[in-house]
Protein backbone atom coordinates (compact mmCIF):
# COMPACT_ATOMS: atom_id res chain seq x y z
CA UNK A 1 0.00 0.00 0.00
CA UNK A 2 1.25 3.22 -0.78
CA UNK A 3 1.69 6.23 1.56
CA UNK A 4 -1.11 7.97 -0.98
CA UNK A 5 -3.44 5.36 0.43
CA UNK A 6 -2.68 5.32 3.73
CA UNK A 7 -5.30 8.19 4.78
CA UNK A 8 -8.32 6.89 6.30
CA UNK A 9 -8.49 4.69 9.79
CA UNK A 10 -11.55 2.74 10.50
CA UNK A 11 -12.37 2.74 14.50
CA UNK A 12 -14.63 0.15 16.02
CA UNK A 13 -16.59 1.28 18.90
CA UNK A 14 -18.10 4.52 19.14
CA UNK A 15 -17.94 4.53 23.56
CA UNK A 16 -15.41 7.15 25.27
CA UNK A 17 -11.97 5.30 24.15
CA UNK A 18 -13.53 5.64 20.09
CA UNK A 19 -14.53 8.49 20.12
CA UNK A 20 -11.08 10.06 21.49
CA UNK A 21 -9.22 7.56 19.30
CA UNK A 22 -11.34 9.47 16.53
CA UNK A 23 -10.58 12.98 17.74
CA UNK A 24 -6.95 11.97 17.75
CA UNK A 25 -6.27 10.26 14.40
CA UNK A 26 -8.39 13.68 12.72
CA UNK A 27 -6.23 15.92 14.36
CA UNK A 28 -3.50 14.20 12.31
CA UNK A 29 -5.73 15.11 9.20
CA UNK A 30 -6.45 11.46 9.07
CA UNK A 31 -10.30 10.06 7.48
CA UNK A 32 -11.93 8.54 10.14
CA UNK A 33 -14.78 6.00 9.63
CA UNK A 34 -16.37 5.17 12.97
CA UNK A 35 -18.51 1.85 12.67
CA UNK A 36 -20.95 0.93 16.01
CA UNK A 37 -23.12 -2.05 15.53
CA UNK A 38 -25.80 -0.38 17.43
CA UNK A 39 -27.88 1.50 14.91
CA UNK A 40 -27.53 5.45 15.16
CA UNK A 41 -24.42 4.85 18.28
CA UNK A 42 -22.03 5.95 15.70
CA UNK A 43 -23.96 8.80 14.90
CA UNK A 44 -24.66 10.25 18.43
CA UNK A 45 -20.60 9.59 18.96
CA UNK A 46 -19.83 12.37 15.99
CA UNK A 47 -22.12 15.04 17.80
CA UNK A 48 -20.40 14.18 21.38
CA UNK A 49 -17.32 14.42 19.16
CA UNK A 50 -18.47 17.97 17.39
CA UNK A 51 -19.25 19.38 21.09
CA UNK A 52 -16.09 18.49 22.47
CA UNK A 53 -14.01 19.75 19.28
CA UNK A 54 -15.65 23.24 19.47
CA UNK A 55 -15.29 23.32 23.26
CA UNK A 56 -11.17 22.41 22.75
CA UNK A 57 -11.32 25.25 20.08
CA UNK A 58 -12.85 27.86 22.58
CA UNK A 59 -9.84 26.93 25.05
CA UNK A 60 -7.43 27.24 22.38
CA UNK A 61 -6.75 23.25 23.05
CA UNK A 62 -7.40 21.83 19.61
CA UNK A 63 -4.59 19.32 18.50
CA UNK A 64 -3.39 19.90 14.72
CA UNK A 65 -3.19 22.39 12.09
CA UNK A 66 -7.15 22.23 11.40
CA UNK A 67 -10.14 24.04 13.31
CA UNK A 68 -12.70 22.17 14.79
CA UNK A 69 -15.58 21.83 11.86
CA UNK A 70 -12.50 21.21 8.78
CA UNK A 71 -11.71 18.33 11.96
CA UNK A 72 -15.15 16.50 12.15
CA UNK A 73 -15.34 17.09 8.34
CA UNK A 74 -12.95 14.32 8.46
CA UNK A 75 -15.43 12.02 10.33
CA UNK A 76 -17.96 9.92 9.36
CA UNK A 77 -20.45 7.37 10.96
CA UNK A 78 -21.48 3.71 9.69
CA UNK A 79 -23.62 0.99 10.43
CA UNK A 80 -22.17 -1.38 8.16
CA UNK A 81 -19.19 -2.90 8.84
CA UNK A 82 -18.18 -3.36 5.14
CA UNK A 83 -18.86 -0.05 4.27
CA UNK A 84 -16.38 1.21 7.52
CA UNK A 85 -13.94 -0.69 6.61
CA UNK A 86 -13.61 0.44 3.08
CA UNK A 87 -10.40 1.97 2.17
CA UNK A 88 -9.05 2.33 5.39
CA UNK A 89 -4.90 0.87 6.05
CA UNK A 90 -5.58 0.54 9.43
CA UNK A 91 -8.32 -0.39 11.94
CA UNK A 92 -8.56 0.47 15.36
CA UNK A 93 -10.98 -1.55 17.68
CA UNK A 94 -12.31 -0.10 20.76
CA UNK A 95 -14.77 -2.27 22.16
CA UNK A 96 -15.47 -3.35 25.64
CA UNK A 97 -12.86 -5.89 27.04
CA UNK A 98 -14.57 -9.07 26.71
CA UNK A 99 -12.14 -11.61 25.00
CA UNK A 100 -14.75 -13.66 23.01
CA UNK A 101 -16.21 -10.79 21.44
CA UNK A 102 -12.92 -9.00 20.14
CA UNK A 103 -11.53 -12.18 19.01
CA UNK A 104 -15.12 -12.40 16.83
CA UNK A 105 -14.56 -8.89 15.63
CA UNK A 106 -11.42 -9.41 14.36
CA UNK A 107 -12.74 -12.22 12.60
CA UNK A 108 -14.92 -10.43 10.75
CA UNK A 109 -12.75 -7.80 10.09
CA UNK A 110 -10.41 -10.06 8.48
CA UNK A 111 -12.69 -11.34 5.89
CA UNK A 112 -13.49 -7.96 4.98
CA UNK A 113 -10.19 -6.28 4.31
CA UNK A 114 -6.62 -7.14 2.71
CA UNK A 115 -3.63 -8.68 3.73
CA UNK A 116 -1.61 -5.73 4.71
CA UNK A 117 -4.51 -3.71 6.52
CA UNK A 118 -2.87 -3.75 10.29
CA UNK A 119 -5.51 -4.70 12.54
CA UNK A 120 -5.10 -2.63 16.35
CA UNK A 121 -6.97 -3.19 19.40
CA UNK A 122 -7.22 -1.24 22.35
CA UNK A 123 -7.26 -3.56 25.18
CA UNK A 124 -5.62 -3.06 28.66
CA UNK A 125 -5.68 -6.02 29.76
CA UNK A 126 -5.96 -8.76 27.08
CA UNK A 127 -2.55 -9.89 25.73
CA UNK A 128 -2.87 -9.94 22.11
CA UNK A 129 -2.11 -13.81 21.45
CA UNK A 130 -5.37 -14.42 22.98
CA UNK A 131 -7.12 -11.73 21.45
CA UNK A 132 -5.94 -12.44 18.04
CA UNK A 133 -5.87 -16.00 18.29
CA UNK A 134 -8.52 -16.47 15.91
CA UNK A 135 -6.59 -13.97 13.00
CA UNK A 136 -5.51 -16.34 10.52
CA UNK A 137 -2.78 -13.58 9.22
CA UNK A 138 -1.41 -12.65 12.91
CA UNK A 139 1.64 -10.51 11.29
CA UNK A 140 -0.30 -7.47 10.85
CA UNK A 141 -1.99 -7.85 14.29
CA UNK A 142 -0.74 -4.95 17.54
CA UNK A 143 -2.07 -4.07 20.01
CA UNK A 144 -2.24 -0.23 21.07
CA UNK A 145 -3.33 0.73 24.24
CA UNK A 146 -3.90 4.75 25.00
CA UNK A 147 -4.08 5.85 28.16
CA UNK A 148 -7.67 7.42 29.72
CA UNK A 149 -8.46 10.08 28.34
CA UNK A 150 -6.29 9.35 25.25
CA UNK A 151 -6.85 12.95 24.11
CA UNK A 152 -5.16 14.91 26.55
CA UNK A 153 -2.53 11.84 28.24
CA UNK A 154 -0.15 10.69 25.27
CA UNK A 155 0.81 7.59 25.74
CA UNK A 156 0.78 4.61 23.83
CA UNK A 157 1.81 1.02 24.75
CA UNK A 158 2.36 -0.78 20.95
CA UNK A 159 2.21 -4.68 21.92
CA UNK A 160 3.37 -7.05 19.60
CA UNK A 161 1.76 -10.33 18.71
CA UNK A 162 4.52 -12.79 18.99
CA UNK A 163 3.44 -13.13 15.08
CA UNK A 164 3.52 -8.78 14.50
CA UNK A 165 5.76 -8.07 11.77
CA UNK A 166 8.35 -5.53 12.48
CA UNK A 167 7.11 -3.11 9.98
CA UNK A 168 3.96 -3.26 11.44
CA UNK A 169 5.19 -2.02 14.98
CA UNK A 170 7.10 0.52 12.91
CA UNK A 171 4.11 1.67 11.11
CA UNK A 172 1.59 1.76 14.10
CA UNK A 173 4.53 3.93 15.83
CA UNK A 174 5.17 6.19 13.14
CA UNK A 175 1.04 6.76 13.01
CA UNK A 176 1.26 7.47 16.78
CA UNK A 177 3.62 10.14 16.39
CA UNK A 178 2.26 11.92 13.73
CA UNK A 179 -1.28 12.02 15.44
CA UNK A 180 1.06 13.80 19.04
CA UNK A 181 0.57 10.44 21.09
CA UNK A 182 4.17 9.30 22.94
CA UNK A 183 4.26 5.42 21.15
CA UNK A 184 6.48 3.16 23.54
CA UNK A 185 7.28 -0.21 22.32
CA UNK A 186 6.97 -3.27 24.59
CA UNK A 187 9.76 -5.77 23.25
CA UNK A 188 7.28 -8.43 24.07
CA UNK A 189 3.59 -9.20 25.54
CA UNK A 190 3.24 -9.49 29.24
CA UNK A 191 0.10 -9.42 31.54
CA UNK A 192 -0.83 -5.62 32.22
CA UNK A 193 1.47 -4.56 29.52
CA UNK A 194 3.56 -1.69 31.55
CA UNK A 195 2.00 1.01 32.37
CA UNK A 196 -1.18 -1.12 34.07
CA UNK A 197 1.94 -3.14 36.24
CA UNK A 198 3.46 -0.34 37.47
CA UNK A 199 -0.22 0.90 38.00
CA UNK A 200 -0.93 -2.18 40.13
CA UNK A 201 2.30 -1.69 42.01
CA UNK A 202 1.66 1.74 42.95
CA UNK A 203 -2.06 1.01 44.04
CA UNK A 204 -1.05 -2.67 46.19
CA UNK A 205 1.06 -0.72 48.18
CA UNK A 206 -0.67 2.61 49.09
CA UNK A 207 -3.69 0.06 49.47
CA UNK A 208 -1.52 -1.55 52.36
CA UNK A 209 -0.59 1.49 53.45
CA UNK A 210 -3.70 2.59 54.14
CA UNK A 211 -5.25 -0.95 55.01
CA UNK A 212 -2.32 -1.32 57.88
CA UNK A 213 -3.09 2.24 59.26
CA UNK A 214 0.05 3.75 58.47
CA UNK A 215 -1.36 6.83 56.18
CA UNK A 216 -5.20 8.47 54.86
CA UNK A 217 -6.51 7.49 51.82
CA UNK A 218 -6.43 11.56 51.19
CA UNK A 219 -2.46 11.55 52.23
CA UNK A 220 -1.51 8.46 50.45
CA UNK A 221 -3.05 10.78 47.04
CA UNK A 222 -0.86 13.59 48.12
CA UNK A 223 1.97 11.57 47.86
CA UNK A 224 1.54 11.24 44.73
CA UNK A 225 -0.22 14.22 43.89
CA UNK A 226 1.80 16.77 45.54
CA UNK A 227 4.92 14.18 45.58
CA UNK A 228 6.43 11.77 43.16
CA UNK A 229 4.08 12.74 40.55
CA UNK A 230 5.16 16.08 40.16
CA UNK A 231 8.69 14.77 39.05
CA UNK A 232 6.69 12.00 37.03
CA UNK A 233 4.49 14.23 35.08
CA UNK A 234 8.32 15.32 32.86
CA UNK A 235 10.56 12.52 33.95
CA UNK A 236 10.12 9.23 34.59
CA UNK A 237 11.56 7.04 37.74
CA UNK A 238 14.75 6.19 35.91
CA UNK A 239 15.63 9.47 34.96
CA UNK A 240 14.19 10.61 38.44
CA UNK A 241 17.23 7.71 40.05
CA UNK A 242 19.82 9.13 38.00
CA UNK A 243 19.74 12.83 39.05
CA UNK A 244 19.36 12.49 42.51
CA UNK A 245 22.84 11.29 43.00
CA UNK A 246 25.99 12.97 42.22
CA UNK A 247 27.20 10.50 39.27
CA UNK A 248 23.76 9.20 38.70
CA UNK A 249 22.08 6.26 38.53
CA UNK A 250 24.84 3.67 39.42
CA UNK A 251 25.80 6.32 42.10
CA UNK A 252 22.45 6.01 43.90
CA UNK A 253 22.45 2.42 43.85
CA UNK A 254 25.00 2.44 45.62
CA UNK A 255 23.88 5.17 47.86
CA UNK A 256 20.58 3.50 48.37
CA UNK A 257 20.15 -0.15 46.76
CA UNK A 258 20.38 -1.57 49.98
CA UNK A 259 17.72 0.56 51.32
CA UNK A 260 15.20 -0.36 48.60
CA UNK A 261 16.06 -4.13 49.22
CA UNK A 262 15.40 -3.69 52.58
CA UNK A 263 11.77 -1.58 51.72
CA UNK A 264 10.70 -3.41 48.92
CA UNK A 265 11.31 -7.37 51.45
CA UNK A 266 9.06 -5.74 53.92
CA UNK A 267 5.95 -5.16 51.70
CA UNK A 268 2.95 -7.93 52.05
CA UNK A 269 1.06 -9.84 50.46
CA UNK A 270 -1.14 -9.01 47.79
CA UNK A 271 -4.29 -6.98 49.23
CA UNK A 272 -7.68 -8.43 49.03
CA UNK A 273 -9.43 -5.72 47.14
CA UNK A 274 -12.72 -7.20 46.50
CA UNK A 275 -13.90 -7.39 50.47
CA UNK A 276 -13.47 -7.87 53.74
CA UNK A 277 -13.74 -4.20 56.37
CA UNK A 278 -10.22 -3.19 55.40
CA UNK A 279 -11.63 -2.49 51.96
CA UNK A 280 -15.32 -0.86 52.89
CA UNK A 281 -13.08 0.77 55.30
CA UNK A 282 -11.30 2.54 52.15
CA UNK A 283 -13.87 3.07 50.03
CA UNK A 284 -16.12 4.23 52.85
CA UNK A 285 -13.00 6.94 53.26
CA UNK A 286 -13.16 7.77 49.75
CA UNK A 287 -16.31 8.52 49.43
CA UNK A 288 -16.36 10.91 51.97
CA UNK A 289 -13.57 12.95 50.13
CA UNK A 290 -15.16 12.12 46.45
CA UNK A 291 -19.32 10.98 46.95
CA UNK A 292 -19.94 8.44 44.65
CA UNK A 293 -23.04 9.42 43.28
CA UNK A 294 -23.06 10.23 38.80
CA UNK A 295 -23.27 13.98 39.96
CA UNK A 296 -19.82 14.30 42.33
CA UNK A 297 -18.32 11.59 39.88
CA UNK A 298 -18.44 13.41 36.78
CA UNK A 299 -17.69 17.03 38.17
CA UNK A 300 -14.59 15.40 39.65
CA UNK A 301 -13.71 13.97 36.01
CA UNK A 302 -14.16 17.16 33.99
CA UNK A 303 -12.32 18.50 36.57
CA UNK A 304 -9.69 15.74 36.16
CA UNK A 305 -9.92 16.36 32.54
CA UNK A 306 -9.14 20.67 32.92
CA UNK A 307 -6.49 19.40 35.00
CA UNK A 308 -4.54 16.60 32.59
CA UNK A 309 -5.62 19.47 29.55
CA UNK A 310 -3.86 22.18 30.86
CA UNK A 311 -0.76 20.21 32.14
CA UNK A 312 -0.79 18.88 28.52
CA UNK A 313 -0.37 22.53 27.23
CA UNK A 314 2.31 22.96 29.59
CA UNK A 315 4.32 20.46 28.70
CA UNK A 316 4.00 21.13 25.23
CA UNK A 317 4.76 24.62 25.45
CA UNK A 318 8.02 23.20 27.39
Amino acid sequence: MSSSDMNTITVIGSGLIGRSWAMVFVSGGYSVKIYDNQPGQAVKAIEEIRKQLEELEEAHMLRGDLRANQQLALISSHDDLSQALQGAFFVQECIFEQLDVKQSVFQDIERLVGEDIILSSSTSCLVPSNVFSKVQNRTRCIVSHPVNPPYYVKLVELVPHPETAAAVMDTTHSLMTKVGQAPIRLKREIDGFALNRVQAAIIAESWRLVQDGVVSVKDIDLVMSEGLGMRYAFIGPMETIHLNAPAGLEDYMKRYGEGITRVLNSFGPVPDFSGGEAAKSIASEMCELVPKDPQHLSARIERRDQLLMALAKLKQDH
